[in-house]
């Protein structure tokens, strides 16, 4: 059976240029970076060119640049550690409702330290509003929080509006990028980004290290403690094969950045176009232009994402239903929901994410077995007035169902 991966939100195959050096790191350069012989030298020069190519996809300095485990570990770094070096000037901080919850828990955990957080609602497309963000401004505002682009629907923030608003207003601004990097272009100086979180699983790069860019200047502390690794703000013994990795991704990432967007946005456009065309009772979620090349993120009426999620699988096309960090989750996604979605719509949304392998006989697959698919779950559906499941149930509409 062709097996098709459409779940490149979740997390990328890990290139074999990247994989190839991050072995060589494992096995014959395997110095400790901190170490003053020539294999500690070997390892802490090899770290320093990745961090140097991490730079310069965000158009940052290297001395911009801190490696840490992942996007979770930047995002609790970013909020926390600015939140608490930055106390005694305020302890507001604004975000939005439909963020990581990477953000929204290390905020929740903020608001029982003292702090205020503003959770800013946002449009039908999941849009946030910067005159929303300008109004929940106060004197005590010591943090902006808007991820750079969504991880369910794709919905692409303006960032560069945010970002010049909390520079006029001399406010930290802090984008979670980690879907966005190796998917759009990223001038942080051009954006007005103070600080940006990254992951390397996103980018063809391996799990377990990420990377996050802090603007020179910006008062932050470190939220461990210990050696003096990544000038203290991260202490621990350097994941080297990580960080490699990581720096070769970056660097492929930089040279393949137009051409992925141009293939991710032709083979996205053709699937939603042929959904539209064969399926009826949908919804396209998120901003229809203005979202990442490669993300599909559709409610199907009457139909439970579950269901869709484990037909596909049988047919070997693998996607989600959202985040897979909620994927153990009952509970409908939180960004839908925001997005005025009822609980029963957003329950039967499918994201397709793809990716830089995936062609256009790939689409073609989906849009042939997705029809049939919907077609049996619709007519089995005690959601759907028209299926068997109805027509001998005169109780399946009611509010019990």
């Amino acid at each position: 059976m062709e097996r098709i991966y459409f779940d490149h939100s979740a997390t990328t195959p890990v290139d074999k240029e990247v994989a190839k050096v991050m072995l060589e790191y494992m096995t014959e350069k395997f110095g400790n970076p901190s170490s003053v012989h020539s294999f500690g030298r070997e390892t802490r020069k090899a770290v320093e060119e990745a961090r140097h190519s991490v730079a310069a996809l965000l158009g940052a300095a290297a001395n911009e640049i801190f490696f840490t485990s992942g996007g979770t570990e930047s995002d609790n770094l970013a909020l926390k550690g600015i939140a608490f070096a930055n106390r005694k000037k305020g302890n507001h901080i604004i975000t939005t409702a439909i963020e990581h919850h990477a953000i929204l828990h290390a905020c929740e955990y903020l608001e029982k330290q003292g702090f205020t957080v503003t959770y800013l609602p946002v449009d039908e497309n999941a849009m946030v509003s910067v005159e929303d963000v300008k109004n929940a401004i106060t004197d005590k505002t010591i943090l902006i929080s808007v991820m750079f682009a969504n991880n369910e629907v794709g919905t692409i923030q303006p960032i560069k509006e945010i970002g010049q608003l909390a520079k006029e207003k001399k406010i930290y601004f802090h984008t979670d990028a980690v879907q966005a990097v190796g998917n759009c272009h990223i001038d942080v100086n051009e954006l007005n980004i103070d600080v940006l979180s990254l992951s390397g699983h996103k980018i063809y790069g391996p799990k377990g290290i990420g990377a996050i860019y802090i603007r020179k200047g910006v008062k932050i502390e470190s939220t461990q403690h210990g050696g003096s690794q990544e000038r203290k703000l991260r202490p621990g013994t350097e994941n080297v094969p990580g960080i490699v990795g990581l720096g070769k991704a970056a660097e492929l990432a930089s040279i393949e950045l137009d051409q992925r967007i141009s293939h991710l946005t032709n083979l996205r456009d053709k699937l939603i176009k042929g959904i539209q065309e064969k399926i009826s009772d949908i919804k396209l979620n998120g901003h229809k232009e203005i979202r990442l090349p490669g993300n599909v993120n559709i409610s199907f009426l009457y139909v439970e994402g579950e269901s869709l999620l484990l037909n596909l699988d049988l047919k070997g096309i693998a996607a989600s239903s959202g985040s897979a960090c909620t994927s153990g989750s009952l509970d409908p996604s939180h960004v839908l929901l925001a997005m005025g979605l009822t609980h029963e719509v957003a329950h039967g949304s499918l994201r397709l994410s793809l990716g830089r392998g995936n062609t256009e006989a790939d689409i073609n697959y989906c849009l042939e077995v997705l029809p049939q698919i919907l077609e049996r779950l619709r007519s089995m559906s005690p959601l759907n007035a028209n299926s068997k499941l109805a027509a001998n149930n005169p109780c399946s509409q009611c509010d019990h169902h």
